[in-house]
């Protein structure tokens, strides 16, 4: 409205300055007596005879001209400081000029549990803006009580439907895990809804079985220009694999991590990642494909101290994998925090990797004895070594950490380090000095 208002306005002032120029050239062109075209005696009179004084005509008419160009000019300033009503400067009014805020949408994946409406109404109670965080759910399995509940939330979300229900065929050993091969074939289907029909250039993406925390929007928001402009990046999520209570700091619910691995659960991924694993999206076990080194090709993604998703689906294709001993106890962030408000340049890869080795390797070894038995003494942080897979596996296994490896890539780890709190000490459990690369035969 501003801006139609601005145009009249300066179109005004052009038509204005454009006549008075034209009627000052015709003035000009006007014959004087004697020339050819002058007006006889009798229409002389009639109009009011002109002067003998040649040059005191044209001196009066220039100064006749120069006070109407005075008085245009006077109108033309009148006019550029109304125009400064109708548009106010960034200066005076930055809540005019502020740049717009992104459109992020929340890509919910659902299938057969009406178990969704825990996921969505969670979303919907704590989204600060409908406009800027649009939530998609993406329904598979054709459902039919699942459809209804998420029908119910009428235009409050947008509810798509996968159309291909198909059965998959797949090679007999394979039978038991045709679930992930159709809820890759989902995936698929459901992210280029997002970023080929309604064009986003973002997505955060949960599941129907997980529950968000306070600031589960502001960290993506906050997180959404860093993933734009670090291309050492290519994910962010709201899942850390070892976020058990007790094994995370609960009073550093700012603190984030680079990590290697792809956590997944509550994750953020541009159009432009999308754009590179479309063409080769696998047919199955799609999280395990993205930690390959093919997909990763040495980027890191972005992960909290304390998570900020709790799944809450212990029944699924993955008949509870990992559930009772690690998920159900993650602790799910309570404290809201500014992350938008947070200097966050420090995790950038430079900056990161320099501080965050120098930290680790300047910490002081210790037995792997004293951290289990609780002998530690000092605040830490303190450094637990392991050489081989084994030693790995054996003291994150009797520390209480997740153990498994995915193309030799640790849960929650970066250059090979992964970060607990063990009977409210720091803890890294870290390769020797000189770390170069991971083993993908460590699986």
């Amino acid at each position: 409205m501003l801006r139609k208002r601005g145009s009249v306005i300066f179109c005004g002032a052009f038509l204005f300055v454009t006549w008075n120029a034209i009627l000052v050239l015709l003035l000009w062109g006007r014959p004087q007596p004697g020339q050819p075209g002058e007006a006889g005696p009798e229409q002389g009179a009639a109009v009011g005879s002109p002067s003998s004084d040649v040059v005191g005509d044209v001196l009066r008419m220039a100064d006749t001209f120069e006070a109407e160009l005075e008085r245009q000019k006077e109108i033309l300033l009148e006019i550029k400081n109304h125009q400064s009503l109708w548009e106010p400067s960034n200066r005076d009014n930055p809540k005019v000029a502020a740049p717009r805020q992104p459109v992020i949408p929340v890509l919910v994946i659902a299938c057969n549990r009406v178990t969704v409406r825990r996921c969505v109404d969670k979303l919907l109670q704590l989204r600060p803006s409908a406009d800027r965080f649009p939530i998609i759910v993406s329904q598979d399995c054709g459902h039919a009580e699942t459809a209804q509940v998420i029908r119910s939330y009428g235009d409050k979300v947008t509810h798509l439907q996968q159309p291909d229900l198909s059965d998959i065929a797949v090679r007999p050993e394979h039978k038991k895990f045709k679930g992930y091969y159709k809820i890759s074939r989902h995936y698929h289907w459901a992210l280029n809804q997002v970023f080929r029909t309604l064009s986003h250039s973002s997505v955060v993406i949960v599941e129907d079985d997980l529950e968000v925390a306070p600031d589960f929007f502001e960290y993506f928001q906050a997180m959404l220009p860093l993933l734009k402009s670090e291309p050492s990046l290519w994910c962010v999520s709201a899942w850390n694999d070892n976020g058990r209570d007790g094994y995370v700091d609960p009073g550093r619910a700012d603190l984030l991590y680079r990590t290697d691995f792809f956590p997944g659960l509550g994750w953020m991924l541009l159009k432009e990642a999308w754009e590179e694993l479309e063409p080769k999206w696998p047919a199955s076990f799609w999280d395990d494909w993205m930690r390959q080194p093919e997909q990763r090709r040495g980027r890191a993604c972005v992960r909290p101290e304390v998570s900020r998703t709790l799944t809450f689906g212990r029944q699924g294709v993955s008949l509870g994998q990992f559930y009772d001993k690690y998920l159900r106890y993650i602790k799910l962030n309570t404290e809201f925090v500014p992350f938008t408000k947070l200097d966050l340049s420090y995790l950038k890869e430079e900056t990161y990797r320099q501080n965050f080795e120098k930290e680790v390797y300047s910490a002081p070894v210790v037995t792997f004895e004293a951290v289990k038995q609780g002998q530690l003494t000092g605040p830490g942080p303190f450094r637990l070594q392991y050489s081989s897979k084994e030693s790995f596996k054996m003291m994150a296994k009797n520390l209480g950490i997740m153990d498994d490896l995915k193309s030799g890539v640790p849960r929650a780890g970066y250059r090979g380090v992964v970060s607990f709190m063990s009977r409210g000490r720091r803890i890294y459990l870290a390769p020797p000095p000189g770390w170069s690369r991971y083993d993908p035969t460590w699986s």
